[in-house]
């Protein structure tokens, strides 16, 4: 896990900004720092690394392939590296490897089998640039689902790029303006989805795609070399046709496969633990895998209502982990907050990121490389939200669509619109599909989309959805997540949470090969009578007694809601929210905001969108230092 930046045609002093960049994601990389200039194509390659596999300097980058052809900045794990290492030498492309690195691998693969070849050919997570000497061209690649991030666009007329947002704004006369049609999505959502970025001109390259870019550094292409969406077609088409059970078999051995390949490191590696079927579910197959104790890790709190952790202790016991528990205090919690709009560079508002970022934490004090179990919701159906837009959509499908879009239009525009249930309930009403009733129900309270002063807002994911892409209601919604919501949501809050304290996530859900096989099973296998995420279970109650994890999922809730009404943040949110402030600003419509808090402080109404405005404001303010 590392940092990457760089410069193309940069008019201004090279060395100095590329230092820059790479002093302002040291977090990325605490171990060692590199940089590589070419001054005649005008090329500048920055890297941060946390060493992970082979510790010595044979594992420095930036790193040149053995013709010196091809230069490489590289972030992430490449988890079968050995075997295209294996067939590089069986085949004479390469008689001797300098290092042990999957870096080396991946830059000797790139420079014998092509970009496709090799990115056809790699399991892993990464964000890559590559630099080709002899033609010139600089090639940007992020993995399959977009574990790791990577940033790029131009400044002043320069082409640049990075893994941190933070990085490009640090370039020296950066004047990238907000861009505000971008807030819009980010109100609704508490996040801005690729390819957007807060920045004009700055975009996030997407999961599953290569961008190609040649001098003089102004044009650039992009294209895809694997598509979820394509995946899940291809799944539907595609369907497993043996029982649950050997579905369930299937996926364990795929599972444990990937576990294998992601619990290889040269430094200690644990695992996040949760009272929950999908972490519980890496553990033990961690624990099934190794001849040692796995290292498991989990927090708690006092109040017995949110706490997980008591639950999560009695399976660490079954499994026979080494297990570590941090019992953290509100006060805790709370000494986050200032500081995440740094980890983010960009407004970022999921109140999940305090305690992702706490665990993370106390992991780091023991290991630096951390499994984890998200995706298991996204490709299993275990959202509650699966269901109910499917029942949802049921019951209004039986009116024609014609009748309910009139009667939506008709109630938005009654005296009924006053009330926020009969508002949500006439909005909804109007879905076109259920992938259409899924985008609503992200949009049910329409003053989400006053806050901005800027009306327009860009096309993006939701609104862009093939109408009924595939046959179930359930995966067109998960589909829809694995889309926007777990890429630009779920992954980045585990990258920058991790990254903020030099910890290593991997999730072996998002394996290639598990996501794949996880389209082809088919809906019932995955959800049924009311269970979630079935296929999952008849893999970990192989492990672990049903009664310890049939319990109501409890979770490690941040009462956000709560903590604003205190002194002390009640005072920090007012001086973020302070009406002159908001109006010399210009982005937000400063009646609308206070409209909000007022509800809140006088009525209790809470809104989500107050974390989201906090979060945005906060930015602000650390943007301005």
């Amino acid at each position: 896990m590392c940092g990457i930046a760089g410069l193309c045609n940069w008019k201004a002093d090279a060395e100095k900004n590329i230092l820059k960049m790479n002093a302002r994601m040291h977090h990325r990389g605490p171990d060692a720092g590199g940089i590589w200039i070419d001054k005649e194509s005008g090329v500048a390659f920055g890297h941060r690394r946390l060493s992970i596999v082979d510790l010595t300097e044979a594992g420095a980058q930036p790193m040149h392939s053995k013709s010196s052809r091809f230069v490489m900045a590289f972030n992430g794990e490449i988890y079968n590296y050995k075997e295209i290492a294996d067939r590089l030498t069986r085949e004479k492309k390469v008689t001797a490897f300098r290092g042990s690195s999957d870096t080396e691998v991946l830059l000797e693969s790139f420079e014998n089998y092509g970009i496709e070849n090799t990115l056809e050919q790699c399991k892993g997570m990464f964000a890559i640039a590559l630099y080709d000497k002899k033609e010139k061209i600089l090639y940007l690649m992020r993995d399959r689902v977009g574990e790791k991030p990577l940033y790029y666009g131009f400044v002043n007329n320069s082409f640049v790029f990075a893994s941190d947002l933070g990085s490009i704004a640090s370039l020296d006369g950066f004047q990238n303006e907000i861009d505000r049609k971008v807030l819009g999505i980010y109100f609704i959502h508490g996040y801005i989805p690729a390819p957007y970025s807060i920045y004009e001109s700055i975009y996030k390259l997407e999961p599953g795609c290569v961008l190609k870019i040649g001098q003089p550094f102004s044009e650039y292409h992009i294209s895809p070399y694997w598509s979820i969406r394509e995946i899940a077609k291809k799944g539907e088409a595609n369907r497993f046709e043996g029982s649950e059970k050997e579905a369930a078999n299937e996926l364990e051995r795929l599972l444990k496969e990937a576990i294998k390949g992601q619990m290889v490191a040269d430094v200690p590696v644990g695992a996040f633990l949760s009272s929950g079927i999908d972490s519980t579910t890496i553990v033990a197959l961690m624990q099934s895998l190794s001849d040692r104790k796995v290292r498991s890790f989990t927090i708690g709190v006092e109040d017995s209502k949110y706490n997980e952790a008591t639950i999560a202790k009695e399976i660490a016991q079954h499994l026979g982990t080494d297990h570590t528990e941090l019992y953290i205090t509100e006060e805790d919690a709370k000494k986050v907050i200032p500081n995440l709009a740094y980890q983010y560079g960009e407004p970022f508002a999921d109140s999940s990121q305090i305690p992702t970022y706490l665990v993370s934490k106390m992991t780091r004090e023991h290991v630096t490389v951390s499994l984890s179990g998200d995706a298991g919701d996204e490709l299993f159906c275990g959202y509650g939200t699966y269901r109910s837009v499917e029942r949802i959509w049921n019951k209004m499908n039986a009116i024609p669509y014609g009748i309910r879009s009139l009667s939506s239009k008709l109630l938005l525009n009654g005296p009924l619109n006053l009330n926020q249930m009969h508002r949500t309930k006439a909005m909804l009403l109007g879905a076109r599909n259920p992938a259409h009733l899924y985008e609503l129900s992200n949009e049910e309270d329409p003053i989400c989309k006053k806050i901005a002063l800027e009306g327009q807002v860009y096309p993006y994911k939701h609104n862009e959805y093939a109408n009924d892409l595939l046959k179930d209601t359930k995966s067109n919604i998960m589909l829809m997540d694995m889309q926007m919501y777990h890429p630009d949501d779920i992954l980045v809050k585990v990258d920058r949470a991790g990254m903020a304290v030099s910890l290593e996530s991997r999730i072996p859900m998002l394996d290639k090969d598990v996501v794949e096989f996880s389209w082809k099973i088919p809906i019932e296998y995955k959800y049924q009578d009311g269970i979630t995420k079935k296929v999952l279970r008849d893999i970990v109650y192989q492990y672990v007694p049903k009664e310890l994890l049939e319990r109501p999922k409890r979770g490690f809730s941040i009462p956000i809601s709560k903590w604003l009404r205190e002194p002390e943040l009640r005072k920090w949110a007012e001086t973020l929210i302070d009406k002159k402030t908001l109006i010399s600003q210009g982005f937000l419509d400063a009646e609308v905001v206070w409209s909000l808090w007022d509800d809140y402080m006088e009525h209790g109404v809470w809104r989500v969108q107050i974390w989201f405005i906090l979060m945005f404001q906060e930015w602000i303010c650390t943007r301005e230092l």
